[in-house]
């Protein structure tokens, strides 16, 4: 995934000037220097950023000895799409990253597009030992020339690896592995090991489908099948499959799960990302799911990846918190876009079929710390120096009916959050929340959701809230959406009005990641 549609004129950007400042209030003076790099406008405190300059798709996602891996699509050289590159980060608990030299460069095939990263714990490359294997990366090659020159061949896949943990790369000598005569589209591969037929399963996105292939060695790979021509959305582009088995929240039945992203196309606007519950027999995916079904109806989730190198039980996913409506516009100045919260998948069943929550991992919790604990209040407002740092949950009692939650501050903008109950829609509400006219539409229109609930019993709202973000949970991740939001100044004073009935209400504040950093 990436910005396909002005790769031109991001070139063309990389070889002139840089792009103007944006103008910024006083409260968030961008000039000022900072002598603590991670405290710039608008910097997430608590959300994965890069040191500096542009970041999309986390790319690679792999545990391994302890250690989470995230790569991602980076552009060293300017806050603007440009040439891509892997960069590299390392956590032991998926919230406190530690950064890493760049992992992959460009090269004479192509620049270096999304993709993935797994183990080869039993060496079927060839490319390690038993007593080393090698840590592999799969990820697509962009040749610039080639698509300038108006051919269809320009995307492959490649592949590296590494015997050290990832710190150090070489490109395999035989890439590309997957050649490609006349698809435009034909990228991002995902990698997984399939252990009933023993061989490596890879899906990408050609255009308007998906592609199953499979390999005894990550180097030889063989096409098996095709999946979505005519299922799902398709107001866009498919992008960034991921494809993976889940086990039903409280039975012994699993499913197979197939994300994909789309751009454009999501239901409140630009990017998005669908999913699809089915069966997937090693050679082949098929569903019966008719409806089209969305991760996170928020603006800012896309291009999402689940971790290689957990047990199949557990799936921890990391999505790139921005939009291709106006990425590249934001109002932050030295470094641009910032991932998700890591959110743990699960799948659940009820009357209307299977859906996936999505929902924070539990070491979140290790860094937030309680600063009132409100039950029963009959007025609920609160203020606060800061709401910019924090997560707020509460619980609505019994059926669910209409509430707004209005964090302000001193300037009068407004962030509104809550449910319709005669829409039965939830929503986010950031046309008032501060800066919003870099891009028309950031702030075009409220953003909704349905409601995924069974009626008459309590709703859990959960709010993360940093810098430059909002990420709404509702009843364990069963109705997601994740917005920016670009405040002049910190909201102050938080607000929960309407008809539901409110108990259990909960403020902490979130620890910063960057310290010393």
């Amino acid at each position: 995934m990436r910005f396909f549609f002005l790769l031109f004129t991001a070139m063309l950007l990389v070889n002139c000037k840089k792009e103007s400042k944006p103008t910024t209030p006083q409260a968030f003076d961008v000039n000022k220097i900072v002598e603590d790099r991670f405290r710039e406008s608008y910097r997430p405190q608590y959300h994965f950023t890069p040191p500096e300059k542009w970041m999309n798709d986390p790319n690679g996602l792999l545990f391994h000895n302890g250690t989470y891996h995230l790569f991602y699509q980076y552009y060293p050289e300017d806050i603007v799409w440009g040439p891509m590159h892997w960069g590299h980060a390392i956590s032991t608990d998926l919230i406190r990253w530690e950064h890493k030299p760049i992992a992959l460069y460009p090269d004479e095939l192509g620049l270096i597009f999304s993709g993935s990263a797994v183990m080869d714990t039993a060496n079927t490359s060839g490319l390690g030992s038993l007593e080393n294997p090698p840590m592999v990366a799969i990820f697509t090659y962009h040749l610039m020339e080639g698509e300038k020159a108006g051919r269809k061949d320009f995307q492959t896949q490649g592949i590296a690896y590494s015997l050290d943990e990832g710190d150090t790369w070489t490109k395999y000598k035989g890439n590309p592995v997957i050649g490609n005569k006349d698809i435009k589209d034909f990228r991002d591969p995902k990698v997984m090991w399939h252990q009933p037929s023993e061989l490596w399963i890879l899906t990408l996105v050609a255009g308007d489908h998906a592609k199953m292939y499979s390999s005894p060695n990550l180097t030889d790979w063989t096409h098996l099948s095709d999946f979505g021509k005519d299922k799902g959305a398709h107001g866009g582009v498919w992008e960034c499959p991921d494809l993976f088995p889940l086990t039903i929240e409280g039975t012994d039945e699993t499913k197979w799960v197939l994300l994909i992203s789309i751009n454009p196309g999501a239901p409140n606007g630009g990017s998005g990302t669908q999913y699809f519950v089915g069966e997937f027999d090693g050679e082949r995916f098929t569903t019966t799911q008719e409806e089209t079904k969305w991760l996170d109806y928020g603006t800012d989730n896309y291009a999402g990846v689940t971790y290689n190198g957990l047990s199949d039980s557990e799936r921890i996913f990391i999505g790139w918190m921005s939009n291709w409506n106006y990425a590249r516009d934001t109002p932050t100045e030295n470094w641009r876009s910032a991932m998700t919260l890591p959110r743990k998948l699960t799948l659940k069943k009820n009357k209307q079929g299977y859906y996936l929550n999505n929902f924070p991992i539990n070491t979140i919790n290790n860094y937030t710390e309680l600063i009132t604990d409100v039950i029963d209040q009959s007025n609920h407002t609160y203020t606060n120096d800061s709401f910019n740092q924090h997560r707020i949950d509460f619980t609505i009692d019994g059926d669910l009916d209409s509430f707004k939650v209005d964090f302000s501050n001193e300037l009068d903008e407004h962030l509104l959050i809550g449910f319709n109950a005669t829409k039965n829609q939830f929503y986010i509400d950031r046309r008032e929340s501060g800066i919003v006219d870099f891009e028309p539409r950031f702030a075009e229109k409220s953003h909704v959701a349905p409601a995924i609930l069974d009626s008459g019993t309590d709703v859990s709202l959960s709010l993360f809230m940093d810098a430059s973000s909002i990420e709404m949970f509702v009843n364990g991740g069963s109705v997601v959406l994740t917005d920016q939001i670009f405040p002049t100044s910190p909201y102050t004073e938080m607000s929960i009005q309407g008809k539901a009935s409110i108990k259990d209400i909960s403020i902490s504040e979130v620890s910063r990641i960057w310290e010393g950093q």
